[in-house]
C-alpha cells in the first residue's frame, strides 16, 4: 500500500495549528481570570475538567480511532476546540464568581476532549509511515517535540494577544483562525488515512502488555506532578509579582509570563524530540531511570 505522506503532512499541519490555539487559550484563560482577581483555587477549578476530559479521551483513543477513522477524529477535535473558543467569547464579566468558573470549566472540558482526539489521529498516523519501531520511537519523539514547541509559541501568542488586543478579541480571531484551518484540511486532506472498523471493541483500550499500562500509570502521575506548578502556580506568582497593577504593568507582565514560558515548553520539546538519541547511549535504562528520578526528586 502506498504510504500516505500527503494525508500525514495534512494532519500534523493541522495538529501544530490546534496545538497553537491550545497554548494560546490556557495562558489567555490563566492570565485574565488573574487579571480579574481570580485566587489561585478557583484558577485551578478552571482548569480540572479540562484534564479530567483528556484523560478520558486518552483512554478511549484507540477505540475512538477505529470506530469513527482518524479523519472524523481530527476534523471534530478542531470543531470541538472552534466551538469552544465561541463560546468562551460570550463570557460575560457581569456573572458571579461561581457561574463564571462553572462556565468556563465547562468550556475547558471541551476543549480537552478536543485537544486529545487531535493528538491521537496526529500520533496515530505515524504508524502509517514509520517503516520500522525504531523509526516509529524516532518519528513520534519528533512529532511529540514539535507539539511542544508549537505549543510554547502558543503561549507566548496569547499573552501577547491578551496584552495588545483583549480577551474577547484574541478569542474570536483564534477561532476564526482554526475554522479556516478546519475548512482547508476538509478540502485538501488527501485518502490514506484509516478509517472506521465495524464491530470494534471497547474492551480493547487496555493494552495486552502490563509494561504499556504502567509506563500509562506512570505518565499519569508525572504529568499531574508536573501541572503542579506550571498550570497555575508558576504564572501567578509571576504575574504578582511582575506587575505593579496598571494597565501598562498587566500588560508588560503579560508579555515576560508569556516569553517565560514558551522558551519553557520550547527546550521541553527540544528535550523530548531528542528522547530517541539520549536513550540509545544509555545501556541499562532501568538504573538511569532510577538515578533521573532520585536526582529530579
Amino acid at each position: 500500500m502506498k504510504r500516505p505522506l500527503a494525508a500525514y503532512s495534512s494532519v500534523t499541519a493541522a495538529y501544530w495549528a490546534f496545538m497553537l490555539s491550545d497554548g494560546a487559550l490556557r495562558i489567555l484563560v490563566l492570565l485574565h481570570f488573574n487579571a480579574l482577581g481570580f485566587t489561585p483555587l478557583q484558577l485551578a477549578w478552571l482548569f480540572l475538567l479540562y484534564e479530567l476530559a483528556g484523560m478520558a479521551t486518552n483512554l478511549c483513543a484507540g477505540w475512538i480511532a477505529l470506530r469513527f477513522g482518524l479523519t472524523t477524529t481530527l476534523y471534530a477535535g478542531l470543531a470541538l476546540q472552534i466551538a469552544a473558543l465561541a463560546a468562551l467569547a460570550q463570557l460575560d464579566p457581569g456573572w458571579t464568581v461561581a457561574a463564571s468558573v462553572a462556565f468556563v470549566m465547562a468550556v475547558q472540558g471541551v476543549s480537552g476532549v478536543a485537544k486529545d482526539l487531535a493528538k491521537m489521529s496526529s500520533k496515530s498516523a505515524v504508524k502509517l509511515l514509520a517503516p520500522s519501531e525504531g523509526a516509529l520511537f524516532r518519528w513520534v519523539a519528533v512529532l511529540t517535540g514539535s507539539k511542544n514547541a508549537v505549543s510554547g509559541a502558543g503561549f507566548f501568542l496569547g499573552a501577547v494577544l491578551l496584552a495588545l488586543a483583549g480577551f474577547q478579541t484574541a478569542v474570536w480571531a483564534m477561532a476564526a483562525v482554526l475554522a479556516a484551518i478546519l475548512v482547508a484540511v476538509v478540502a485538501f486532506m488527501p485518502a490514506g488515512l484509516p478509517g472506521r472498523t465495524k464491530g470494534a471493541k471497547f474492551s480493547g483500550i487496555w493494552s495486552r502488555d502490563t509494561r504499556v499500562n504502567r509506563l500509562s500509570l506512570a505518565r499519569l502521575f508525572l504529568f499531574g506532578a508536573r501541572d503542579v506548578w506550571f498550570v497555575v502556580g508558576v504564572p501567578v506568582y509571576f504575574q504578582s509579582v511582575l506587575s505593579d497593577g496598571t494597565d501598562e504593568g498587566r500588560r508588560a507582565a503579560f508579555f515576560l509570563i508569556g516569553g517565560f514560558m514558551a522558551f519553557w515548553i520550547i527546550a521541553y520539546g527540544a528535550v523530548q524530540a531528542a528522547a530517541p538519541r539520549i536513550l540509545a547511549r544509555t545501556p541499562d535504562l532501568a538504573r538511569a531511570a532510577a538515578r533521573w528520578a532520585s536526582a529530579l526528586a
